[in-house]
């Protein structure tokens, strides 16, 4: 039976009431779903504004603390033996550092230290080692013998001590009196010696190559070795990043093949080496820092 037009009229009448109120609540969420996000994108803006003050500040310490370990770095040298130097870390903060002064008038103490891995940890460390050593401040070491300043330097630095940190070093003496250096090393690449002869440089490596990585196992024996410096000599003092690097071949780079370079250079050799790293990473940092002294006697 068909309605009668008032039953319609109402029908259709409580169906737009409810269309009005469905209309009403759907503007009411819809209403809150923006102010919710209005919320959200404010308190997002907020984060982000923390955030970036936040990057701002720890980019601002680790520029400082890059320049502290820049800051207590040795200054070049112009008297003999002269002294050149290079250290381009490959981030902000890496773990070599290096330095060289007089033990007394007739002595004079070079050393270089490569703590594995980058970044604050290692940076500390490197900074707490040098400090040690230019102050002469290692318990009951002879600073004159460098076997027994790496067998004090491993019994002072134990890596379990050092979040599981250790590093490699190359430490030598230069006895002015009579021309000879000692050295001893643990874990850490040869030094390069060039000796001009008749028969054009000669290369010689100075290292001990059986020597623990420092700060891994107690009471290690380090040996050492002495070697006739004559006038003329140039001494590279190296840490590994001078050379472990791919060429465009894919191959990595020897200790031979920095030698040769280095026979080669004209000029301050450390930068000379860096240049020729350099040229095979493009752009990109160096995938290790890079730390090379060249002394001239």
């Amino acid at each position: 039976m068909r309605q009668a037009p008032d039953d319609e009229a109402s029908e259709l009448r409580r169906e737009l009431e409810d269309l009005k109120a469905e209309h009403a609540d759907l503007k009411l969420l819809y209403e809150a779903t923006i102010e919710h996000g209005e919320a959200v994108e404010d308190q997002l803006a907020e984060y982000n504004i923390l955030l970036t003050k936040t990057q701002e500040r720890l980019e601002a310490e680790l520029r400082d603390a890059g320049n502290y370990v820049h800051s207590i770095l040795p200054e070049k040298r112009a008297s003999i033996p002269q002294a050149d130097w290079l250290l381009i870390p490959s981030t902000e903060l890496g773990g070599d550092s290096f330095g060289y002064h007089d033990l007394d008038e007739d002595h004079f103490a070079i050393y270089l230290i490569d703590v594995c891995g980058h970044g604050v940890g290692a940076a500390l460390l490197s900074v707490a080692i040098i400090n040690v050593l230019r102050a002469n401040a290692l318990a009951d070491a002879d600073f004159h013998r460098p076997s027994d300043v790496l067998e004090k330097l491993n019994n002072a630095f134990p890596m379990e001590r050092q979040n599981n940190m250790f590093f490699t070093i190359w430490y030598g003496v230069y006895r002015r009196s009579t021309g000879h250096l000692s050295y001893a090393s643990g874990g850490h690449p040869a030094a390069v010696l060039l000796r001009p002869s008749t028969k054009g440089t000669e290369i010689v490596s100075l290292g001990t190559p059986d020597g623990m990585v420092i700060g891994a196992l107690p009471d290690m024996p380090y040996e050492g070795d002495t070697f006739q410096m004559l006038a003329g000599d140039r001494l590279l003092v190296i840490s590994d990043g001078t050379y472990e690097i791919e060429d465009d071949k894919g191959a990595t780079l020897t200790w031979d093949q920095l030698a040769e370079k280095a026979k080669s250079a004209t000029g301050p050799v450390p930068q000379a080496i860096y240049d020729w790293l350099a040229a095979f990473n493009g752009t990109a940092p160096l995938p290790d820092d890079f730390s090379m002294m060249e002394f001239t006697f």
